[in-house]
């Protein structure tokens, strides 16, 4: 089942469990089945003087589903589905992570882990094409291991659509917990952690308002906010990170190629790529924190959204943009129920049924392009009279025969049943006709919004919410400069976030010289 590449380097990982573990699989009379089990004889057979292999063809539960657990104890790890794909990597954390060798995460938040003493059952619906799922399946898996109060599963929607079509899930990764909805999207541990250890949101809101003053402080941990900690921290000054999660919405970007040197990365690389290169300086990197309050006293202060105050002498604002909403009546109230705005990650959960994309950029074209392998079909709503993607992309959407693309069409609203969504009301541009296309899901691609509303009438922004920069990153607020997609500067790339976060910085650092 395995490749003889990845089997090689799968043994290779396998030698660093230290203690003996057990894995148990699960089967029923299906293909999968089967398939499930030969990749758990394939594992056994490269560590077997450490590896048993349990097998219950007469399973009760969820089938096929393997469950991996240190010898003798009972397992708290599951994977209900074939764990490959992007789950792949979680399956090898978890055989070990229960074989005994360490987890990278840092030690104060395994101890927190451990100090959690309710009862907490973790199930993880997800799709293997999903790129933010991982992240969700390992975060409830090491705290399962680490704690015997935890047991987490990772399900593949798609082997068990009875149980996404009874609970209604129509995006992934979706969290349930203790049979309740516990959340939706990519979440990391930390914030998993946050939301069932009631009382450490307190605890850290205190010790960050404790903090001594910073020479500069990086709001954002996307490319430009990683750009600018990177080079305020190779002056030797004093550099703190506040961030909701690192990376932005690069850690939602698949494809990625055209960042030079690269051939081709993906976001998800990227960003860990990005937060290494960060965590490699003395840089103070706050995480699941949010700004929303910036004012000038004798200090630059930054407020959060748990009430710490934060103090520097310069700041550089690098909040980023999030995924631009239509604004029509139904969006929010079938957000998660058809509406969605990552097609790597939701697409596989409308496997045969149809859907909209809205927007002809490059990200909208893109989407109807992946979506075309998944779904029966793929309408395309674009708002002006001409698609504004690159030709090529418009050339290989054109050629699919279950892709079609409508111009000057302007989305008027979501339809539903009160469930789920059932359509969308478009009207004609040039005929000003309303049409309803029959659909189970709508993917949202229509650009970006600057995430500056905590910053009105506080600097100068655009009308579009866009900070007013010059070209040394300043803004309306001495000592306070801007970088990447929240800016004036055009052009929203990776790579020119990058070197805008580089002139931010250079430019707080002068700033910081003069004054």
């Amino acid at each position: 089942m395995l490749e003889a590449n990845i089997k090689q380097q799968l043994g290779t990982y396998l030698q660093n469990i230290v203690n003996p573990i057990d894995i148990t699989v699960s089967t029923n009379q299906t293909a999968k089945s089967q398939e499930l089990l030969d990749l758990a004889r394939e594992i056994t057979e490269l560590k077997s003087d450490k590896i048993t292999l349990i097998i219950d063809d007469k399973a009760t539960g969820r089938a096929p589903q393997m469950a991996i657990s240190p010898a003798g104890q009972a397992p708290r790890v599951r994977f209900a589905g074939i764990p490959m794909g992007h789950e792949f990597t979680s399956l090898v954390l978890a055989l070990l992570q229960a074989g005994g060798h360490p987890s990278k995460v840092a030690q104060d938040t395994q101890a927190q882990i451990k100090t959690l003493d309710a009862t907490l059952d973790f199930e993880v619906y997800i799709s293997l094409s999903c790129h933010n799922c991982p992240d969700v399946v390992q975060a409830v898996n090491l705290m399962a291991i680490l704690n015997p109060n935890v047991s987490a599963t990772m399900i593949d929607g798609a082997l068990f659509q009875d149980e996404v079509e009874q609970r209604e899930i129509m995006a992934v990764p979706s969290v349930y917990l203790n049979g309740e909805l516990f959340g939706q999207g990519r979440m990391t541990l930390d914030e998993i952690l946050n939301k069932v250890d009631t009382g450490a949101a307190d605890k850290h809101a205190a010790s960050l308002s404790e903090k001594a003053p910073y020479d500069m402080l990086v709001i954002g941990g996307g490319p430009a906010g990683a750009a600018a900690a990177i080079y305020s921290a190779r002056k030797g000054i004093r550099t703190g990170v506040v961030a909701e999660r690192f990376g932005g919405q690069v850690a939602d970007t698949m494809a990625i190629e055209n960042f030079i040197s690269m051939k081709a990365t993906d976001g998800p690389k990227l960003v860990a790529g990005l937060e290494q290169h960060v965590l490699d300086y003395d840089v103070d990197v706050m995480k699941l924190q949010k700004a929303v309050r910036l004012e000038k006293k004798e200090f630059i202060e930054i407020e959060l959204e748990n009430g710490a105050i934060l103090k520097s002498k310069s700041v550089v604002l690098a909040t980023g943009a999030r995924w631009r909403e239509m604004n029509v009546p139904g969006e929010q109230e079938y957000r998660n129920k058809g509406v969605a705005y990552c097609p790597h990650c939701d697409g596989p959960i409308f496997k045969g049924k149809k859907t909209a994309v809205i927007g002809g950029g490059n990200s909208g074209i893109e989407a109807a392009i992946d979506l075309a392998g998944i779904v029966e079909h793929v309408t395309v709503l674009e708002f002006g009279d001409t698609l504004r993607a690159d030709a090529v992309l418009v050339k290989k959407a054109h050629s699919l025969p279950n892709v079609t693309i409508i111009k000057n069409a302007m989305t008027t609203e979501v339809l539903g049943d009160g469930q789920k969504v059932i359509g969308l009301q478009y009207t004609d541009r040039t005929t000003n006709e309303s049409h309803k296309v029959d659909l189970a899901g709508i993917f949202v691609q229509i650009g970006l919004v600057p995430n500056s509303e905590f910053l009105k009438d506080t600097l100068e922004l655009t009308n579009r919410g866009e900070i007013v920069i010059n070209a040394h990153g300043e803004t309306s607020v001495p000592g306070v400069f801007a970088a990447g997609d929240v800016t004036t500067t055009p052009y929203k790339q990776i790579i020119i976030s990058m070197g805008s976060g580089a002139t931010a910085a250079l430019g707080a650092f002068d700033y910081l010289i003069r004054h």
